[in-house]
This record gives structure tokens, sequence and C-alpha cells, in this order.
């Protein structure tokens, strides 16, 4: 059984159809990536998933249960997190409190007391490479820094479905080989499915082994990573032509 299942999803913003009957699933444990140009409706569909979104028609499936109700917060103790293109840190707060308020809203945040929290936060963000960084102001960090807090509360939510939007845009290459071993390993430890929404190939390529290509809302291309990234459809709708090169 998937854990997750989308079937034959609509979204309709007035006389713009962003979402047109996309189907898709993703199995525990794997690294699913959504590519396609702007427009395409991968944010739409992240939105959707998330709650953030009711769909105008068809069904989503979490672990079996029919979640299309569901409002985000409910998703969110059902193991649902996301990772926002757009960092959206906590004002006033610090990078540890941050952190924290990602473990209490997630999957078993009912259970956790501040310290619990807290000391989730700190294992985290030592996973990440801000450990040192935990007491500042996190206003204060720098952007790349800001992005890798915000994949650092997801993962504090103890996902089993990580959604991530974009999480490299204007991350260093280094910051990006790290971020990727980390996300691989969420993955391979049982911890989470991660579906990824980016436009640095060059992440998807170190990240993801399936991907799903968006264009004008629906599912053009599906496949293994190496076969969608040197297609000749891809190039044509996204690429210009250009030949991807790892």
């Amino acid at each position: 059984m998937a854990l997750l299942e989308l079937k034959k999803i609509t979204k309709r913003f007035g006389g713009l159809m962003a979402l047109r009957g996309i189907s898709l699933s993703i199995d525990k444990g794997e690294l699913v990536g959504i590519i396609g140009p702007n427009g395409s409706g991968k944010t739409t569909l992240f939105n959707v998933i998330s709650g953030v979104y009711k769909p105008d028609s068809g069904s989503i499936f979490f672990a079996g249960i029919d979640i299309t109700s569901y409002p985000p917060h409910r998703r969110a103790r059902m193991g649902i997190a996301r990772a926002f293109q757009i960092p959206r840190p906590f004002p006033g707060l610090s990078v540890r409190e941050n952190v924290a308020v990602g473990a209490l809203f997630g999957l078993g945040g009912e259970g956790l007391d501040i310290e619990d929290a807290l000391a989730r936060a700190d294992d985290v963000l030592r996973l990440v490479g801000l450990y040192e960084k935990r007491l500042e102001l996190a206003e204060k960090l720098t952007g790349s820094e800001k992005k890798i807090l915000e994949l650092a509360r997801a993962i504090a939510m103890s996902p089993r479905l990580l959604l991530l939007d974009e999480v490299m845009a204007g991350t260093p290459p280094a910051s990006i080989d790290k971020l990727a071993g980390i996300i691989r390993g969420l993955a391979r430890e049982g911890m989470a499915s991660v579906s990824l929404v980016e436009h640095v190939l060059r992440a998807v390529a170190k990240i993801v082994e399936r991907a799903v290509v968006l264009y004008r809302g629906e599912v053009v291309l599906e496949g293994s990573v190496e076969e969608v990234l040197r297609s000749e459809k891809l190039r044509e709708i996204y690429l210009g032509g250009a030949r991807f090169v790892t």
C-alpha cells in the first residue's frame, strides 16, 4: 500500500486550471522529485497535499486513510511535514525555539513537554549544522541558513512524509551536498518519504530516485531520475534544448 496516493486531483483558480486530474503515489521511504517549469502546478500540488488548498475534485489518501477534507494541522499530526520555498521563522524566537515548535506540532507532538521539544530541536540542529547558532534569533540568520532552519523545523516534526519546496534554491553547493546526504539518510532509515519540488537539478539528481514532471497542471513524464533528466521531452518543455550535465 502506498503511503500517499492522489487520485484524479483537480484544482482551479477562476478560469485557470492549475491541476488537471493528477494521479500520483509515493511509497514509504521513497524519494520523489517533482519538477517542471514555473507555473506547471508544483507548489499548488504541495498545497493540496498539505491541506492549504482543498481540491475541486479527486481524493487524497495517506496511509490508507482518506484525508481529502482534513485541515493542515490534522495532516501534520499524522506525519505530513513541509518546508516552504520562502522561509518563515517565528520572529522573536531563537533558532532552537523555532525548531522546537516543529517538534510540538508534528507527529507525536501532543505528548511532548517543552523540555522534550527543546531536546529534539538540539538533535536536529546538530544534524543540519546549525547547533552552534541555536541561541541566536532566527531572523539574524543568513538567507541560506534560514532555508536550513526551515528544513530543520520540518524534520523536527518526525514526518512520515516530508514535502520540500525548493529548499535548495540559493544554497551554496557545499550545503547542497550536505543537505542531500541528510535527506537521503532520513528516507534510508525509514523516517520519511520525501517529495521534493526543486529547480536546482543538481540537487534533484543527488537526492531523488524517481522524478515526476508537471507541465500545465498535468503529469507528462515519470520514471527514474536518470531517465527523466536525460529525456528529450524534458529538454523540450523545461530546459529549452539544453543538455543536463551531472
